[in-house]
This record gives C-alpha cells, structure tokens and sequence, in this order.
C-alpha cells in the first residue's frame, strides 16, 4: 500500500503552497489518478484536492470567446448551451469520449493532463521511458495496435488518449495556468510534447503549476464542422484514429481549415502547411486527398499498427466531406455518415 498525506485548499494559492517536491499530485476528478496510483504508475506522497477551489465557472471573455474553468466537468461542458451552439466540435468530441459517468467525474484540467493508455505505460513489469525514464520502451516491437504513426521517438511510442484535446487544438484554445512564478497562458499548440528524450514529460507545465481554465477564441465553427472517432467499438473505447474538422466556406470555397488527429500520436496532432493546401479550393475528393497526403506524408507504423495509416487517411478524407457538407458525425448514431 502507497501512504499519502491529504490536503483540501480552498484557494488556488493555498493549493499551489501545497506542492513540494515531485510527488505531490493535484486531485480532481481523479478518474485517470486513481487508475495509475491502482496500479503503482503513480505513488504520490500527497495529494492536493483541489475540488474546493473556485474554477466550475464558464465565463464570457471581452474578447467574444469563452473562458471554462479547470473544475467544470466534462458532462456540463458538453451539454452547456453557449458550447453547443457556439462550439457544437468540443461539445461532440467530449461526447464521443468515456461514458456518461466518467464524463460527469471529469474536469476540463484533467483532460488534458490524462496520460497515454499504453500497455506498457501501466504495467509496472515492463520497461517503459514515460513511467521509469532510461528503462527502455518495450513498447517498440511489441504490442503496438494502439500506438503512433506520427511524431514518435526511439525513447516512446505512445499516444495521447484524449477526445476533448483534438478539439481543442483544432480550436486554437489557450490554456490558463498558475504557479510559483504567477500566471501565464500556453497555446495549446505548445501544451503538449513531442516524446522526443524526455518522454516523461507530456506537456509543457513548469514544476508546481496548476492548469486554471481554458479559453476558447471567438472564431466560430459552428456549421461546417465534425468530429469523427474511429475505434474498435462505439462507445467507450480510446481511438485509433480521430479527427477535428473546422472548415469557413466563403461563396462556395473554403476560405480557413483547421484540422486536428486524434490516436496517431503523443499530442493532438496538427499542421497548418497541410490545411493550407485546401485554402481556396472547392471541397472536392482530389482536395481532400492533397490534404491527407502532406498530413501523413511522415507516417510510420510499428507493424501491429501499419493500419492505422490508411485508416488515418480514409477518415481525413471522411471528416473533410462531413464538414464542407455542414453534415456533422452523429455522437448518438455512431454510423458513419
């Protein structure tokens, strides 16, 4: 058994005068922090329960946007009225992750800092950089069906497991955090880490921060939009192959593409010099394709996952024509539409 000790701060400050040493670890909905400290992936010396603090509120910006508070659950995020209407992408992708329990337990802040669902990540027996750094990755050339196809290192292979941060990179959100050298806000493009040679560490939060809120920007992409999910069953299961899609149509052309993946990688995975391609052009197959090809063009399966990257490709072309027809995957009727 792991003993710990237990705090309870009813302010953000007090929360962050908590956090000494690395093994210190903030409590909220807990529903990825209980699995790993099950499992020993996780032994924390103390647990800083942060649900008191005052950050279940989803705010108006000055700037048009929206500002959600780390504590607001995934369920009221995704049944909040201003996010369906305004941002009907975040509000499917949180739809088609977990299930309606995990999603009434799980806060915005813990989301994104859920950790990769590798094999090897949660079997202590195994060699793995991300739980021991310098171990190894018996990941590579084992059991690789759920790993990356893009940005993998010789040090990791994992993925990021998250349905909300697809949409959230293919939103351009930022994320708030606090910490001991004050406050700051991250674009989510830089939230995440590449694996590189510190595999261990998955986004770019300084020792002690804490993740306060997200802001969502006040672009809208509230018609031709989708979020598709392919996995190997419909309902709670992690993807193998996700994908954000936002397009703004102008007289027939598409005039802005944002375009994230999901399953493929150790991050939300997007770039911009692949959605520019479609910029311009009439929604076609042909363009579609253009957009898929320089998206994958890196690709790189382990064996187990070869498929992943025609399946990637398949559901690039599948969400680009779901979104410049404004006809939007079903995350109640799971068919592919």
């Amino acid at each position: 058994m792991n003993r710990f000790s237990y705090a309870r701060p009813t302010t953000v400050a007090e929360a962050l005068s908590e956090i000494r040493g690395e093994a210190v670890r903030f409590l909220a909905g807990g529903t990825n922090l209980v699995d790993l400290m099950r499992e020993e992936v996780e032994r924390p010396v103390k647990l800083v329960d942060i649900n008191r603090l005052p950050l279940r509120e989803i705010e108006e910006t000055e700037g048009g946007g929206l500002k959600i508070g780390a504590l607001v659950p995934n369920s009221d995020l995704a049944w909040d009225t201003r996010i369906e209407s305004r941002y009907p992408l975040l509000s499917a992708a949180l739809l088609a992750g977990a299930s309606p329990q995990l999603r009434n337990a799980a806060t915005t802040g813990g989301n994104l800092l859920q950790r990769t669902r590798c094999y090897y990540f949660y079997d202590v027996a195994t060699a793995c950089n991300k739980r021991d750094p310098g171990s190894g990755c018996q990941a590579i050339g084992g059991l690789t069906r759920l790993h990356a196809i893009l940005g993998a290192s010789e040090h990791c292979i994992a993925t990021h497991p998250s349905d909300m941060c697809v949409a959230l990179q293919a939103l351009d959100a930022r994320v708030h955090v606090e910490g001991p050298e004050g406050a700051r806000a991250i674009a989510f493009r830089d939230f995440h880490r590449l694996p590189g040679d510190r595999p261990q560490d998955d986004t770019t939060l300084r020792p002690g921060e804490l993740v306060t809120a997200v802001e969502l920007p006040a672009e809208r992409f509230d018609t031709h939009y989708t979020y598709l999910k392919l996995r190997d069953r419909q309902s709670y299961a992690f993807a193998l192959v996700s994908v954000a899609a936002a397009l703004r149509m102008e007289d027939g052309v598409v005039a802005e593409v944002r375009l994230a993946l999901g399953g493929v990688a150790h991050k939300p995975w997007r770039n911009r010099e692949a959605e520019a391609l479609l910029v311009g052009k009439a929604p076609s197959a042909a363009a579609y394709a253009g957009v898929a090809d320089a998206l994958l063009a890196e690709a790189r399966g382990q064996g187990a996952n070869d498929f992943k990257i025609p399946l990637a490709r398949r559901a690039i072309l599948r969400a680009l024509d779901q979104a410049a027809n404004a006809n939007p995957q079903s995350q109640i009727d799971k068919r592919i539409a």
